[in-house]
């Protein structure tokens, strides 16, 4: 009798466990890669900045005499989820574009080191409006390695983490869909910068 009740209450735990992971594996499951890892299909770029694939990364430099410029999908994106493995060298400054229309109208996580205000990278920035929430945090940001960044847009909730840790939760309505996109930004003071983005995954909501 004990012993068949010992078996019977394995099992359940088991199957709890297995349905538990399952469940886990679901919420985390539906993202779809933006980038391949071999070129830049699905992607155009705007501007004089370089991008390319190296070693398995998209990579991003500025061009010729310090030129700036853009990298974005050639798809239009609502209401989604994205994931991005990013590392830089600094001096640096760039960021992730999402819902974006025009150099006026658009949203970017940010990745950079800002001085007046002081922010770092994870930033909320809209053109039209500044930075709309800034990480203040600088010991979020791992200077020298890999970072990820997951934005969230719904509707009007505009919500960024930086290595698991939220640092932007605001609601605006500039913009309700555009591209993703990566920005090299111009000066010489950035000349030696490049961005390299190892995963971009995104899950429509």
């Amino acid at each position: 009798m004990v012993k068949n009740l010992f078996l019977s209450v394995s099992l359940l735990t088991l199957v709890l466990l297995i349905g538990c992971e399952k469940t886990l594996q679901d919420q985390s499951g539906g993202y779809k890669k933006l980038f391949n890892g071999k070129d830049l299909t699905g992607w155009r770029a705007d501007g004089g900045a370089i991008w390319r694939v190296q070693d398995g990364l998209l990579v991003g430099t500025q061009g010729e005499n310090n030129a700036p410029g853009d990298l974005f999908t050639e798809n239009v994106y609502q209401d989604f989820a994205l994931k991005v493995d990013y590392r830089v060298v600094w001096p640096c400054n760039s960021g992730v574009w999402f819902r974006y229309q025009s150099p006026e109208v658009a949203y970017q996580a940010d990745i950079l080191e800002y001085q007046n205000p002081e922010c770092y990278s994870g930033t909320l920035y809209c053109p039209s409006k500044m930075f709309l929430a800034m990480n203040t945090d600088k010991a979020l940001v791992s200077r020298d390695g890999w970072n990820t960044l997951l934005v969230q847009a719904q509707g009007d909730h505009l919500q960024i983490w930086l290595n698991g840790r939220q640092v932007a939760d605001v609601h605006d309505t500039t913009t309700a869909s555009g591209t993703i996109g990566f920005q090299v930004h111009p000066g010489q003071e950035f000349g030696p910068m490049k961005i390299m983005v190892r995963d971009i995954q995104i899950k429509p909501l």
